[in-house]
């Protein structure tokens, strides 16, 4: 029995510094440093810093609700483990597998998109993309399969790197502003020019083009959430997850809405420039064109660096998120249960093993059939809203049978804000997002088929994922008196 004990085990391996920097990294990437220009074009300064303060709200409650869930009951499975046992083991298995997708195609996406940032340099175009591709692929997989304090230690310094220049940006811009780089004081005009701050016809057109952004918004923050799923593997969870989540408002603050202002304050948002701006086009990067305006050359390759790092990085997580997920099922029986097993430096193998198989599979059909590969990237289009959704209705519930089993709120070692406002507004906003995924697709009046189709397949996945369960296994909602609230994994 000890034997198979000890192949199930992960190893509790990541420091307090890990999950803080691992938690700052998730919310740092390409959505920050080449969409939130396109934010700004659409929806105005304004309506680009409302947008992203509103989505920043949703996730801080998200956070908080997910952290006290992690601090009670740290495991890898996270909210897929929370969801079978607070609410439905149909919604568990639906919201794990889907996770586990989601980050599988991702991954795939970023070896893909990282030969493209890497090939920007022509001394590298010695090779092929998808020889790159092949070669990242390469090394994302032997950094998972060392140990997890191997994953901590690459993402802690890949988050530095990102934290760096994010810092390093709101210096300039704000330098920039003042006059003192870039020789011309600028101050507020770019933030009330033309139709400035919000655009829109109405009240009712700017609430649209904001509700837009939230899309833009959304998925900039994704990633955040990972602090769940290294909960698991954390030496010390009761310290380490409360104090990366009491971090999340603060990061959400200086990083993102000082972010979307100084760009909004420098850029008009009439500049072309800031138009469709991704990692083809590194000199869009609105942070390219304020490091270019105050002044500093090479700019553009600075950031192209510093985009590879960041894909590099989002795939990095994607591949030990999703063994972990897989790995987490196998143990709550979601899975096969050799998906379970891990070896003796607690790496799970055989999930870590089938993961990255589907990620080639998945590489393989881009190169193949770009249509496929279309419709494959927008069935996982909105797993990370569901993923979202799913910690705000688990928490929710746990909650409730907490207090239900009368069990003692003053024991709980972190506590979630505004209980149960914070987790019903961030379910709402949630919902908001998923159902205004394309305004412009509302607005035409004329429905464009294969465009629906493309915007919310992910729906669909995810229900027959959520109903091939239910009909199987003929699960019910688990009564909140008899919730499994004891502390174990299982």
């Amino acid at each position: 029995m000890s034997d198979i004990q000890h192949n199930t085990q992960v190893k509790r391996r990541l420091k307090t510094r890990h999950l803080s920097m691992i938690a700052i990294g998730g919310s740092i990437g390409t959505g920050l440093f080449m969409a939130s220009g396109t934010a700004i074009s659409a929806a105005g300064p304004g309506g680009a810093l409302l947008a992203y303060a509103a989505i920043g709200l949703m996730v801080y409650f998200l956070m908080t609700s997910l952290g006290e869930m992690a601090t009670y009951l740290p495991t890898s499975g996270s909210f897929s483990t929370y969801a079978s046992r607070f609410v439905d083991p149909s919604l568990g298995f639906a919201l794990g597998w889907n996770y586990w997708f989601n980050w599988v195609i991702t991954v795939a996406a970023d070896v893909v998109i990282a030969a493209v940032v890497i090939t920007y340099w022509e001394p590298m175009r010695f090779m092929a993309p998808w020889a790159w591709s092949l070669l990242f692929f390469a090394m994302i997989f032997l950094l998972n399969t060392l140990s997890v304090r191997a994953y901590g230690e690459s993402e802690y310094w890949f988050a530095l790197i990102k934290v760096i220049t994010v810092i390093v940006f709101l210096g300039v811009g704000l330098l920039t502003i003042f006059g003192i780089l870039g020789g011309q004081y600028v101050g507020l005009s770019n933030m009330t020019m033309g139709d400035a701050p919000f655009l829109g016809d109405g009240i009712g057109g700017q609430f649209l083009t904001v509700l837009g952004v939230f899309l833009i918004a959304g998925f900039s923050f994704q990633g955040t959430e990972l602090i769940g799923i290294t909960a698991g593997e954390s030496e010390n969870p009761e310290e380490s997850i409360p104090k990366a989540v009491k971090q999340v408002f603060w990061r959400i603050l200086i990083f993102y809405i000082l972010a979307i202002l100084v760009i909004g304050l420098l850029i008009p948002y009439t500049s072309p420039q800031l138009l469709g701006a991704d990692v083809n086009e590194i000199a869009k990067s609105p942070f390219t064109l304020v490091f270019e305006r105050a002044g500093l050359a090479f700019a553009a390759a600075v950031m192209n660096a510093v985009i590879l790092t960041s894909i590099l990085s989002a795939g990095n997580s994607g591949m030990y998120a999703s063994t972990r997920m897989l790995y987490a099922m196998g143990k709550d029986g979601l899975a096969y249960k050799t998906f379970a097993r891990t070896n003796a430096a607690g790496v799970p193998v055989v999930s870590l093993l089938a993961t990255a198989a589907v990620v080639l599979l998945v590489f393989t059909l881009q190169l193949v059939s770009d249509k496929m590969y279309q419709y494959i990237l927008a069935a996982s289009g909105l797993t990370g809203f569901i993923a979202w959704l799913g910690i705000a209705v688990s928490h929710y519930r746990f909650r409730r049978a907490y207090i239900a089993q009368g069990k003692d709120l003053n024991a709980l070692v972190y506590r979630a804000k505004w209980f149960p406002f914070g987790s019903l507004l961030a379910l709402a906003l949630c919902v908001l997002v998923i159902i205004g995924q394309d305004t412009e697709l509302v607005l035409k009046g004329s429905f464009d088929w294969d465009r629906l189709v493309i915007t919310y397949m992910g729906l669909p996945v995810f229900l027959g994922f959520y109903f091939y369960h239910k009909l199987r296994y003929k699960t019910r909602k688990v009564p909140l008196e008899q919730v499994d609230l004891s502390q174990d994994a299982h």
